[in-house]
């Protein structure tokens, strides 16, 4: 393992968003643990305690600088940052991001357009301003932060399910872009993982009087039972480091058995079968519910 007093022209540079905690945390850590000049962003300083706290008594090559995904000023002032003191950025990590909850009924379009404005069009505007500099290099890395929900939804997590669908997407045409300039492209998609849902916030109409109502409790079920086996933010953070030191590194890794199981589920199964399969295990209680309510509210009819 290479240290910081590698020579400059040897160290590499790395920038990840959203490391204030979990995934995020733990991958700008593991970097600069691995010899990368690692630039850990987040859009609230006062968040940088942790991580700042780590670097200073480890003696890592570890810098914290502000950048707010959603705000064009701050990601050019970021990268500015990064490009005056390093003079290049190898690898970019996509990480931040948070998840919406709610059925589409209850959630406002001004909701919706926040969660891609976070999950989607953060990435994107990230993405395409470290690329010049990447295209200028010759190379580089960027991995991004998808999620099992990338492959297969859940209901009540449509607006955080299509962020990560879009992701996947998105990454795999840049792939096909990108691969003639050096530049690899990597998604990352974990299963349950012990952060994964601590920026969970729920859609403000199904805080109130909902036909959704009682279904928004199933969620919370789904996630304890997922997160019985939930792993820790460094599996995703080795996995990450796994992406970037492979010089052909595959276009897709899948992190945590559930995920593994799910994925090959969701590939034997037809559309039909695996919407059975979701709806028999998740929605069958509140399916009779429903069915029960529409028939006393017939019979008074």
């Amino acid at each position: 393992m290479e240290n910081k007093n590698m020579s400059a022209s040897r160290e590499k540079v790395a920038r990840v968003t959203g490391s204030a905690t979990g995934i995020g945390y733990e991958t700008a850590i593991h970097l600069a643990k691995n010899g990368f000049r690692t630039y850990a962003s987040m859009r609230n300083l006062l968040k940088a305690d942790q991580i700042t706290k780590v670097a200073k008594s480890e003696d890592l090559p570890l810098h914290v600088i502000q950048l707010d995904v959603t705000d064009d000023i701050s990601i050019t002032k970021a990268i500015n940052t990064v490009i005056n003191e390093s003079e290049k950025i190898d690898v970019l990590v996509n990480n931040a991001g948070y998840g919406l909850i709610g059925s589409i009924e209850d959630m406002s379009v001004e909701e919706l357009k926040a969660q891609f404005e976070t999950n989607v069009f953060g990435t994107f505007r990230v993405t395409k301003a470290v690329l010049p500099h990447m295209r200028r290099q010759h190379g580089g890395s960027i991995i991004n932060i998808s999620s099992i929900a990338g492959r297969i939804a859940l209901p009540l997590y449509s607006a955080y399910v299509s962020t990560k669908f879009a992701i996947e997407g998105l990454s795999e045409s840049m792939a096909y872009e990108l691969e003639p300039f050096g530049i690899k492209v990597a998604i990352i998609e974990p299963g349950a993982i012990k952060t994964s849902f601590r920026r969970e916030q729920a859609a403000k109409g199904s805080l109130e009087v909902s036909p959704y109502s009682s279904m928004m409790q199933l969620p919370s079920k789904i996630v304890e039972e997922m997160l019985k086996h939930r792993l820790d933010p460094e599996e995703v953070a080795k996995t990450v480091i796994q992406a970037i030191e492979n010089p052909k590194p595959k276009l897709r890794y899948i992190v945590g058995k559930d995920a593994e199981e799910l994925i090959e589920l969701r590939r034997k199964s037809a559309d039909e079968e695996l919407f059975w399969l979701v709806g028999q295990s998740i929605l069958k209680k509140e399916k009779q519910v429903f069915l029960q309510n529409r028939g006393q509210v017939a019979a008074q009819e």
